[in-house]
Formats: structure tokens, sequence, C-alpha cells
């Protein structure tokens, strides 16, 4: 049992020195959060193209970092506004583009050059370096974009009849108060699905070493069993439904059930899908930046793949 729990002493020592940073960071938004996800998307984004060139792809790099940094920025659509809108005005000119359309410029701009810059570069073959940057962009860019776009959806664009619906009658109701209460919320929200994946990670790896029988995926993932994903399952929910509980206020039960259940099993399945690109790459992580843990793709990959999922249900429905 001991080689089991062998990488545990290093998986602790990061966790108690990055765990208090990230929540910071989550709890304050604005431009650190904002830099905290561009970080791991770049890190996130440079181990996919080395696990792509393990198969021969030429992906383009600068070109997809770049990428993805304007697509995060889509995201921050907000704040930018308030930044720059004003020298618009006092100049006379026109507003900037609404969050969609700044989104799909910057997508469709992306893609144009990534195909115009493959029509030059003979370098390889097309379809895998297109590809490789393309999909590298997509999935590790935009799913993991959607995690700024959760944080800002409790800015000024929060719903004025569920603000108020929480803020105390005697409390006056000036936007500025309500701005920032549902901005906390948003931060103790990003809290949740974070906390809610390290519980479900967590439960998984304990449940699976101490009482895993039957293999989930061995194909994939061999060490990975049904109890451990039970487990990281019944941990996700439970996380989500704590936090509605105490610290998410706007959240109804049911939603934060859903929240929870997407978590358990898409989260997961996130984990699965990055062991999948491993395996065919032939490595073992990708890469060994994060003691104990493995790269950033290693470390983030549930949340890559929930983020969208999450953005949208949080969007169109819970705010809706």
């Amino acid at each position: 049992m001991a080689s089991k729990f062998s990488n545990l002493a290093p998986r602790v020592a990061v966790a108690v020195l990055g765990i208090p940073f990230i929540l910071y960071a989550s709890y304050s938004g604005g431009v650190l959060f904002l830099l905290f996800v561009l970080a791991i998307g770049l890190l996130a984004l440079r181990e996919f193209f080395t696990m792509a060139e393990a198969k021969g792809a030429k992906p383009q790099k600068a070109l997809a970092m770049t990428g993805l940094a304007a697509l995060h920025l889509s995201f921050f659509h907000e704040q930018i506004q308030d930044l720059i809108l004003p020298f618009f005005i006092d100049g006379g000119g026109i507003s900037l583009l609404m969050k969609l359309q700044l989104f799909l410029t910057v997508l469709f701009l992306f893609l144009t050059l990534v195909m115009l810059a493959e029509l030059f570069r003979n370098n390889g073959s097309a379809f895998l370096n297109a590809g490789a940057t393309i999909f590298g962009v997509m999935y590790v860019g935009v799913f993991l974009a959607s995690l700024t776009g959760i944080r800002e959806l409790f800015g000024a664009e929060f719903p004025y009849h569920l603000a108020i619906q929480f803020v105390p009658e005697f409390a006056p109701l000036s936007d500025d108060m309500l701005r920032t209460t549902t901005y906390a919320w948003g931060g103790w929200t990003i809290v949740a699905i974070l906390a809610s994946i390290w519980m479900c990670d967590t439960m998984a790896y304990f449940g699976g070493l101490t009482m895993g029988k039957h293999k989930l995926f061995p194909r994939v993932s061999p060490n990975k069993s049904w109890e451990g994903a039970v487990w990281g399952f019944a941990g996700a929910v439970a996380t989500m439904v704590i936090f509605r509980s105490t610290l998410l206020p706007y959240l109804a039960l049911h939603q934060a059930l859903i929240i929870g259940v997407m978590i358990g099993v898409f989260g997961q399945i996130g984990d699965l899908i990055e062991s999948l690109l491993k395996r065919d790459a032939g490595v073992k992580d990708s890469s060994s930046i994060i003691p104990g843990h493995g790269g950033v793709f290693d470390r983030f990959d549930s949340l890559i793949f929930v983020s969208p999922m999450l953005y949208l249900y949080i969007d169109f429905v819970v705010l809706s």
C-alpha cells in the first residue's frame, strides 16, 4: 500500500503552495484571474503541441499562442470595454464590438490566418499541422477561456432581478453595491467549481486505490476504476451542494445538483480524453512541470473539458 501513496507528499506540497493563490485569484477576478487562466492555457497548449509533435505534426505555435490569448480576451469583453470605451466616446468614435461579435471575429481571423500560413509554409503535412494547431486552440484555448467567461458573467451583465432577490432589504440597492455583491458570487462560483473538481479527483484517487476492482476504461487509463469514479462523482456533487447552502445564494438546489453532476461526469471524461491523447502520443505525463502532478494539462484537464458546459448552463439557464 505504501507504494501506491509514494507520490502523495509532492502532491500535497504543491497543493499547499498553489491552492491559496488559485483561490485568491479566482475570488478577486479581474485582470489577475484573466492572467492566471491565460497562463494555464498557454502552458497547457505548449504541452499539447509537444504531444502533437510526437505524432509528426508541426503546429503553428506562435500563431496559436496569439490566437489563444485573443480568444481569452474576447471573454473579458466587459472590462475591456469599460477601459477603452471612454476613449471612443470622447473622440466621437463608435463603440466596441459586442462580446459574441468580438469572439467570432477573433475566431474567424485565427482560422483564416492558420490556413494562409500553411499555404506558404511548406513544412510537413498541411492536414496534420493545421489540424493540430486548430484542435489545440479550440480545445485548450476556447474551452478554458470559457472559465474566464463564467467569472465575467457576474459583472455588470448579471440579471438585476436575481441580484436584488438575495440582497438584504435594508441595504441600499445602489448599482455599485449590487455589482460588488454579484461579482463576489462569481468568485465563489469559480472557487466552488475548482473545489468540486479537486474533491472529485481526490475521492476518485483514494477510492480507486483502496476499493478499485472494476476497470473503468482500461484501453485508455488502466488504473482508473468504476469504484473511484463513483466516489469522485459523489464528492463533486456534495461539494457543490455545500457551497450552494453557504456561499452561493443565487443557485437553486437543483441547479447546484446539476452543476455537481456535470463536474462529476464530464470532469472525469475530460481526464479520460487527455489520457487518450497521452497514450496516442506515447507519453505518461504531458510534462513534469508540477511535482507529483505531471504537467499543467494533466492537472487542469477536467477543468478544461467541463468549463464550456458550465458556462453555457450558467449563462443560458441559471442566469436567464
